[in-house]
């Protein structure tokens, strides 16, 4: 079992760094703890990468949630910067971004989730998961126009 965490520890902390942002090391550990415990229930071997992703996901969001809320801090505002060129990388716009919306982006686009995997993934209606989408997407395009206006 030991051998089966550390294969599947790259993925679990790769997905969690993209999708839990600061609390990825939190959301991996939770992540590895529900993969240990759930891994008697996964009644096809065939997919265990991909039981593997949605539990990660899961478990990934849930933590961000729980964490984010705990902190209770408010977002913080999208700031100029002097150099536009500072700011160019994706990356750093998806920092700009609030939680929900970083998530769901990267789930579309970087793992390809249709609406309704983000729906049962992130325990939301598909027509909130459509609504996240656009108005994720809509503050992509400001924060990425942002600092090359102030030019």
């Amino acid at each position: 079992m030991n051998d089966l965490l550390r294969h599947i520890a790259p993925l679990v902390g790769g997905l969690c760094s993209r999708i839990a942002h600061g609390n990825s090391s939190d959301a991996a550990q939770e992540a590895m703890l529900a993969i240990f415990r759930g891994i008697q229930s996964l009644r096809e071997p065939k997919a265990f990468y991909g039981w593997v992703r949605a539990v990660t996901v899961r478990e990934a969001v849930r933590t961000s949630k729980r964490l984010s809320e705990r902190s209770n801090d408010s977002l913080p505002e999208l700031e100029q910067c002097a150099n536009p060129l500072d700011t160019v990388h994706i990356s750093d716009v998806l920092d700009r971004l609030s939680d929900q919306h970083r998530q769901i982006l990267i789930l579309r686009a970087v793992y390809g989730m249709s609406e309704q995997e983000l729906a049962a993934s992130l325990s939301l209606p598909v027509g909130t998961v459509r609504s996240r989408l656009y108005r994720a997407r809509r503050n992509f395009q400001n924060a990425w126009r942002t600092p090359s206006d102030s030019a």
